[in-house]
């Protein structure tokens, strides 16, 4: 009997895969372990809302508030932001829209979904979820480090509003004057912090127990997967938007408001031929969307099949870039205040040239502290203001996390089955790695993962998963099984998007990180106690071999990945040739009979029936020179038709 032809359209051409997958609409996912889950037992979101605020809540992070006007400060203000958005609109975006795709279309974590295109591409899914593990360890002890100045709100005067008193001297303490109040609170009472890293210190009591608390946090909001920590959203992704407000209604009140929003949005179009511009506001676009992690692709997967992620996406990017947008407004506005009262004329004076001069930690726990101690009713502006770092930094530890567990639990079917188990063994995992933060010098450590151990790990696991789709699987047929999904077909511009300008976007910024990190030398900044003020040192021997290991380790798992389905390729190869030649030496040994049976044979010659003539022929051995009768479960059917 002959199969029927295959539709020229075919099955094959829309489906996810080109070898023995089923379609995205199929209700069985096959688990990569050989475990098929029905599709039904997966989570989903409640409702779109709920998925919008996480995925939102994941992009919008603590980078937008502190990062992002910073770099809007040093590369021009309006000029960077315009760059910005060209460059989120034709690399960012497209990037955004193929992982929600991919995660929606497959309905797996990372590690599922780079497997499902080609086992050879395993390993970008585990990279992912390493990289993740890297940004959880430290981002956690910002939450921690947010945790302890919210502890220290709910006192007046705050405690960084003035400096102590040497009780031994009766006189202020040298640290404190040489420096100021917010600096001396941070660097000493907060961090307790040592003068290089060479100089590990003690473990900081306090900042240990708030990254316990801030651990158990975690694993309480995250310990039922998305249905639990879905719930938090609703006011973890929407409380940072109302403090933002509320901050910008009240900075536009205080005087020097207006000259810090002329200096923000005052365009320096010469910055756009400068490269370290472009690499600046690339990584940021990169950043800002967290491509890479694998936390986009894991909140798609809870989604329906027929979600428009094109919308989605195009949604979530506007709303990311106008959250930053927000976030250098209250900055700009309430720094503005701080440079006319602390800087005296600064603005109609030196153009602003003090105005933001500290980004990242600096920017909120030294300048904004040192804003609010000037606000009238102190405490509650404070509160507010670690309550809103607090969210923003939940929030986007729920994606980070849901990055890692999702692709473990729907590539392990064991598991899958203990969720609760692997969430609480992950978190007292986190804790525990987390201690090197915790040091003295755990601040240097911070520093070194933010700047070293996610950057290049994830712009090479992107460049991957660019290929994957683009020159692997096929742009047009990733456009097909998108139409297949939305009942429309993407533009065509994304073809091209994929294909070129994202990936040769991401090999430029790959290797202009490469050659600053070559050229400039990684270098850390330390606080000198003797001092009191901040300096630039070098990483000693020991510090480089880190950086290099945490580079090297979450970069492998590509190559490895690769190298390991090969071999199995060629070991399954291996294995049925041999089966093969087994097979055929068996049908030799068993099969062969005399000339004397085979004349006996022809002596009773068989006559067909005309319903023998009906049913398909029984399939015969080779004929050679020898000669062979039919198999003997063969002469038993025919036996059996015959009536014999």
């Amino acid at each position: 009997m002959e199969k029927p032809p295959l539709d020229s359209n075919g099955e094959e051409d829309r489906a996810w895969l080109s070898e023995g997958q089923s379609e995205t609409q199929l209700t069985t996912v096959h688990n990569p372990d050989g475990v098929e889950t029905p599709d039904e037992d997966r989570p989903a979101w409640d409702s779109k809302i709920q998925y919008v605020l996480a995925q939102v809540g994941f992009s919008v992070g603590l980078g937008n508030v502190w990062r992002f006007p910073y770099l809007c400060h040093q590369n021009g203000g309006g000029a960077f932001m315009l760059l910005y958005v060209f460059l989120l609109l034709i690399v960012g975006v497209p990037l955004f829209f193929m992982e929600l795709a991919a995660g929606q279309s497959i309905r797996q974590g990372s590690i599922g979904v780079w497997k499902h295109i080609s086992p050879k591409l395993a390993g970008i899914g585990y990279s992912s979820c390493l990289v993740c593990f890297y940004v959880g360890l430290y981002y956690n002890v910002i939450i921690a480090w947010s945790l302890f100045y919210l502890g220290n709100s709910f006192q007046y005067p705050l405690p960084w509003e003035h400096c102590p008193i040497d009780v031994a001297t009766n006189n202020t303490v040298k640290e404190c004057a040489d420096s100021s109040p917010t600096s001396y609170f941070w660097f000493r009472k907060a961090l307790q912090i040592t003068n290089s890293i060479e100089e590990s210190g003690e473990f900081n009591p306090i900042m240990t127990g708030c990254l316990l608390a801030a651990w158990a946090i975690v694993s309480l909001a995250m310990i039922k997967g998305i249905k639990s920590s879905a719930k938090v959203m609703y006011f973890s992704s929407v409380f940072p938007y109302v403090v933002l407000f509320i901050f910008l209604i009240r900075g536009l009140m205080l005087d020097g408001a207006m000259d810090g929003i002329t200096y923000m949005f005052y365009p320096k179009l010469e910055i756009w031929g400068n490269v370290q511009v472009w690499r600046q506001a690339a990584t940021q676009v990169f950043f800002a969307l967290g491509l890479g992690y694998g936390s986009v692709i894991a909140y798609s997967s809870y989604n329906p099949v027929n979600n428009n992620c094109h919308r989605d996406a195009l949604m979530v990017s506007g709303i990311n870039f106008m959250t930053s947008v927000l976030a250098s407004l209250v900055v700009f506005v309430v720094l503005g205040f701080r440079a006319k009262n602390i800087a005296l004329r600064c603005v109609a004076k030196y153009g602003c040239v003090l105005l933001l001069g500290v980004e990242g930690t600096g920017l909120a726990f030294i300048a904004f502290t040192e804003v609010m101690a000037l606000f009238p009713a102190s405490p509650f502006w404070s509160t507010l203001f670690f309550l809103m770092l607090l969210n923003l930094g939940l929030s986007t530890m729920f994606g980070t996390m849901q990055g890692i567990l999702t692709p473990l639990m729907d590539n392990f079917s064991l598991l899958g089955r203990h969720r609760t188990l692997l969430t609480v063994c992950s978190c007292v995992l986190g804790f525990l790695l987390g201690l090197l933060f915790t040091q003295c010098s755990g601040n240097y450590f911070v520093a070194m993962f933010d700047d070293y151990s996610a950057t290049l790990p994830l712009v090479i696991v992107v460049i991957f998963e660019t290929i994957s789709v683009a020159w692997v699987y096929g742009t047009d047929r990733f456009l097909d099984d998108i139409e297949v999904m939305l009942k429309w077909r993407p533009p065509v511009i994304y073809k091209y998007l994929w294909k070129y300008v994202c990936l040769l976007a991401m090999v430029g910024l790959m290797l202009a990180s490469l050659l600053r990190m070559v050229l400039k030398g990684p270098t850390y900044t330390a606080w000198n106690q003797n001092t009191a003020s901040e300096m630039t040192l070098e990483y000693p021997g020991w510090a480089l071999a880190m950086i290099v290991m945490l580079i090297v380790f979450a970069s492998l798992p590509v190559p490895i990945g690769y190298i390991h389905s090969m071999l199995k390729n060629r070991r399954v190869l291996n294995t049925h040739s041999e089966e093969v030649r087994c097979q055929e030496l068996h049908r030799e040994l068993y099969t062969k009979c005399s000339s004397n049976e085979q004349l006996d044979s022809n002596s009773h010659p068989h006559v067909p029936s005309e319903e023998d003539e009906a049913r398909p022929r029984a399939a015969f051995l080779p004929l050679g020179n020898e000669h062979y009768r039919l198999l003997p479960q063969q002469e038993e059917e025919d036996e059996e038709d015959t009536g014999v």
